[in-house]
């Protein structure tokens, strides 16, 4: 009998030891922000429910970046997926970077028969919780089993899910940001992610009853529906009568949870009707998004279409009569108008300007108010203002672009690292810069030091430093039939440079050797940043400058092309790296004429012989058979490193030299406790390969001490017992 017992708790000590819970596969996303991780497989132009699918197909598949970018030509959205066989997205210190057009999906085991047959089953916004909105408070050891609470919740329905990585409590609530009635936004809260329930059917949208409707939100409709047209995947399109049959199709869809649509007027013979998940709530700057966008260089500025949201009346059980969410009651109050108070008087520099005005001629007045979470800086101008302003270092997740307005406003948030607002003893500062270019800074534009002081104990804010590139070695192609020609940068004494300041006056040369028959054109012209993320065209395909005042037209010099400007950097990035399309003339290269206002000038970037039709070659060479001369097409690159104005050579060195240090995730799972009045849900945490590895070495080596325990006793019985004489 004790032997029976003694085996019967061996096998349940394997079963604890190498039992696995195996949970169902699901999916959280993340809208518009990226994370690293080793993308193992890229496809270009799959459908978004294609490339999750190909995702969830794939065992070593831990997460898909999925993109798009919208080609006005086509009319179509080119697509790029990326599966990852790890991220940093499961680490909850990891802050990922702001994009835009961009889903990001990450695997995961959640231990629930609930989950649905959707792409993913909640999506995810990291440090971010919905106060005062919780209806069930339980402890759980993974966020996976916080998740499977919330879909397996049956005193109501879970609509939103707070997960807090420290104290291991999850809050499950039937709110989400669209049903709440009192205006209620989600606030910053590090170490919490939200997340919502992406398997609700139409008719759990909202507590109460829903409609479908163009969204008042302070904004016109034209900007907000050219927006959704570029930076919105639709997740189903096809023909619609009307507005109104538009409308019906997304209430009544069940594939997935449709928050928006968009119908374009007078083509019903074509899918002018799209469906989306998304709406002005699901992206990270909400409405903010809308604002500041350029329409396309394609675009005849007429309306495109309509663009409506769903929209959540009051549950009648919890009417507190404060009207819709995202009704104009609720949002306009964020979007009020912003009286701007009076300024003081202007100071002269010295050397007699007033240090308020640039070289353009614009004078600014800047003031500062001082909020209980936000800083807000209010410009008013004398002339009208076209650029963009911005927190320094921070200028794709901190900004705001200005369309011809004379008055306007940046709000820098105090914590978090959306705008690097520094901390020290209850003084809050930031550096915000105004800039005429969308990309590029100049010595035209202005540099402002914010600062608040609030009476309160001192407070630590995470943020990080400016990125600064490494600089890339002087990287030059050429053809072997024609001389090696080479891009030079110099200063006024005509030294090679590769640091300068903003606003330096320099040369920019192509050079080819003088004792060469050949003259050369360059075109296609553009300056980009180290990490080639954002670029800027300096010259167009016809060799013709795109803005002749920041970079001029280039000169012929003997053999060899020149300009001068004056030095210009991008704004997260210290190395600009310029690239030029080079092509080669038997003798001197006929100019181009360039239009300029009225009248036209010449520039030299187009050919004096036509070419045969073929395609172009930045490698290697082409030689024309039709003509009997040699036409070589050679891209060439350069990089300058570009310092602010003042800034040390020695302190960019070092902080160009520094790489990110990077985290690694922490073990966050811990024993369960659970209160008296709810509901406990055990979670395990999903085993990787390693462990599933030293589990099974660890149960081999039990099994063979338990033989050889049985042995051993067997033995000693056997020899201990009286002998048969």
């Amino acid at each position: 009998m004790g032997h029976v017992s003694g085996t019967v708790y061996f096998y349940l000590l394997i079963v604890l030891l190498c039992g696995v819970v195996n949970g169902r596969q699901a999916f959280e996303k993340l809208t518009d922000l990226d994370f690293r991780g080793t993308t193992y497989y890229t496809i270009r132009n799959l459908t978004l429910y294609e490339c999750q699918g190909w995702c969830r197909e794939e065992p070593e598949c831990a997460a898909a970046s999925f993109s798009f970018v919208a080609n006005p030509l086509a009319p179509i959205q080119e697509t790029l997926c990326l599966l990852q066989n790890d991220t940093e997205a499961i680490d909850p210190t990891v802050i990922g970077q702001k994009v835009t057009s961009s889903y990001y999906f990450v695997k995961l085991d959640v231990d629930s028969e609930n989950v649905c047959n959707r792409p993913w089953t909640f999506e995810r916004v990291p440090n971010k919780l919905l106060r005062s909105h919780d209806d069930a408070l339980l402890f759980t050891s993974t966020k996976e089993g916080c998740l499977a609470a919330c879909l397996d919740e049956e005193r109501f329905l879970c609509r939103s899910v707070e997960y807090n990585f420290a104290t291991t409590q999850c809050h499950l609530s039937r709110d989400d940001r669209r049903t709440v009635s009192d205006g209620t936004e989600l606030v910053d809260a590090v170490g919490i992610d939200y997340f919502e329930n992406s398997c609700l059917k139409g008719n759990e949208a909202c507590n109460g009853a829903r409609t479908l409707q163009v969204p008042d939100l302070g904004i016109p409709n034209d900007r907000v529906a050219l927006h959704t047209s570029l930076h919105f995947y639709p997740d189903k399109e096809f023909a619609a009568g009307s507005l109104q049959a538009c409308q019906r199709a997304c209430q009544i869809e069940n594939e997935f949870l449709c928050r928006s649509g968009f119908f374009r007027e007078g083509e019903s013979n074509k899918p002018n009707c799209r469906l989306y998940h998304l709406d002005h709530w699901t992206l990270p700057d909400g409405v903010s998004s809308y604002l500041g966008k350029e329409r396309p260089l394609l675009d005849d500025g007429e309306s495109i279409g309509t663009f409506f949201e769903n929209s959540c009346q009051d549950d009648p059980d919890k009417s507190d009569g404060q009207g819709v969410p995202g009704s104009s009651g609720s949002v306009t109050d964020k979007f009020s108008t912003f009286t701007i108070p009076d300024f003081s008087t202007s100071r002269p520099s010295a050397d007699g300007t007033d240090i308020n005005c640039d070289s353009r001629g614009i004078c600014y007045d800047v003031s500062v108010i001082c909020r209980d979470t936000k800083i807000e800086v209010a410009i008013k101008t004398s002339k009208s203002f076209s650029g963009r302003v911005y927190a320094l270092g921070r200028s794709e997740t901190c900004n705001v672009d200005i369309i011809n307005s004379d008055s306007f406003r940046l709000d820098l948030t105090m914590n978090g690292q959306d705008c690097n607002t520094q901390s020290i003893n209850g003084q809050f500062s930031n550096t915000i810069v105004v800039q005429h270019h969308s990309v590029v800074m100049t010595k035209a534009d202005k540099i402002y030091k914010v600062r608040c002081t609030y009476d309160m104990s001192p407070r630590n804010i995470t943020f990080g430093m400016m990125p600064i590139r490494d600089p890339d070695m002087i990287s030059i192609t050429s053809a072997p039939e024609a001389p090696p020609p080479r891009i030079r940068i110099l200063d006024p004494e005509g030294k090679d440079v590769e640091t300068v300041r903003i606003g330096d006056r320099l040369s920019f040369r192509i050079e080819i050797p003088e004792d060469t028959p050949y003259g050369i054109f360059a075109r296609s012209c553009i300056a980009m940043a180290k990490d080639s993320r954002t670029t800027f065209q300096i010259v167009d395909d016809d060799g013709c400058p795109v803005d002749p005042l920041i970079f001029p037209r280039f000169i012929p010099d003997g053999n060899n092309l020149q300009s001068s400007y004056e030095a210009f950097r991008f704004t997260e990035s210290y190395g600009v790296i310029f690239q030029c399309n080079v092509r080669y003339c038997l003798g001197q290269c006929e100019p181009a004429k360039c239009p300029w206002g009225s009248d036209s000038y010449e520039a030299w970037g187009r050919k004096r012989r036509s070419i045969s039709t073929g395609s172009k070659v930045h490698i290697h060479t082409q030689k024309s058979t039709s003509s009997g001369e040699d036409d070589v097409d050679v891209t060439l690159s350069r990089e300058v490193l570009v310092l602010d104005i003042g800034e040390e050579p020695n302190k960019l060195t070092m902080n160009h030299l520094s790489e990110e240090e990077e985290t690694k995730p922490s073990d966050l799972t811990r024993m369960i406790s659970v209160p008296t009045d709810a509901t406990a849900v055990v979670s395990t945490s999903c085993p990787t390969r390693t462990s599933v590895f030293a589990l099974a070495a660890t149960c081999v080596l039990l099994l063979i001490l338990y033989v050889a325990t049985m042995t051993y006793i067997l033995l000693r019985k056997w020899s201990l017992s009286p002998k048969d004489v």
